[in-house]
């Protein structure tokens, strides 16, 4: 499908939300279609290099499974955040053996944020799992992941939908977001840490909202906004949301005409 153009794949961060962006591969791959380029932030990477890695769906979806969010032994110990990022870098070795960008199957872009300087950092080469954890790390419940002895953390803090990267490369690009932002009632906003939650999840969609609109195809599932970000138990909701919405997606983008003549020529 899309024979002749290059596909470039971006996947915002969202939390456990994120399920749905394996929810939208999955549907990818029954429709024959194949992204030549990854790129993402927080939950966004963590998938993105899944995918890159050639990980089915059902191994990425045990990845996230397997993966504990909240445990007694990873709580931190001298450092910001409740719990200690790098105690996971076992459970990733797993999943990514080589830990090297060199060693997955597909080009993968990581957006992360340089605490100390405040500047957004893009990786692409080298160790592959610091990159990652540190782009995953949403302060203040994750500690920030030390890189050649700068501080990272939460690649959404700068850039929650890194399409640039892709852009110069791909000729058609896929979006997808989880990172969504319905309308609330008052009732919801009821003391400091969800208005803190609600301001910081509009002033990202802000800062994101016109590189979505550009996507060829742009993936949006209504439904996540009732999953919350850290609910485990709303993962195999978010996959099905996302697998249902982006089914339809593609199958409405698939039957229009000018695709239709373009693949079959």
């Amino acid at each position: 499908m899309l024979q002749g153009k290059t596909i470039g794949l971006v996947l915002s961060g969202g939390g456990i939300r994120g399920m749905a962006h394996i929810g939208l591969i999955k549907a990818m791959r029954e429709h024959g279609i194949e992204a030549e380029m990854v790129v993402g932030t927080s939950v966004g990477a963590l998938v993105g290099a899944l995918y890159a890695n050639g990980n089915s769906t059902e191994s990425m979806l045990n990845f996230f499974r397997e993966t504990p969010l909240f445990q007694y032994s990873f709580f931190a110990i001298n450092k910001p955040g409740f719990i200690d990022t790098e105690r996971y870098i076992n459970i990733f070795k797993v999943f990514f053996p080589q830990d090297a960008f060199e060693g997955l199957k597909k080009p993968l872009f990581v957006v992360a944020t340089d605490l100390l300087s405040g500047d957004e950092k893009v990786f692409y080469e080298g160790e592959l799992i610091k990159p990652l954890l540190a782009s995953a790390a949403l302060p203040p419940v994750f500690s920030p992941v030390d890189i050649g002895g700068t501080l990272y953390a939460d690649g959404g803090i700068m850039n929650n939908f890194p399409k640039e990267y892709v852009d110069r490369t791909m000729e058609f690009i896929i979006g997808s977001n989880v990172s969504i932002t319905a309308p609330m009632e008052r009732k919801d906003l009821k003391n400091s840490l969800q208005l803190a939650g609600r301001v910081t999840s509009l002033m990202i969609h802000a800062s994101s909202k016109e590189k979505m609109q550009e996507c060829d195809l742009f993936i949006e599932p209504k439904g996540l906004e009732k999953i919350g970000v850290l609910d485990k138990k709303g993962m195999e909701t978010a996959y099905r949301i996302g697998y249902e919405h982006s089914s339809r997606a593609l199958e409405e983008l698939l039957s229009k005409p000018k695709i239709k003549d373009h693949t079959s020529s």
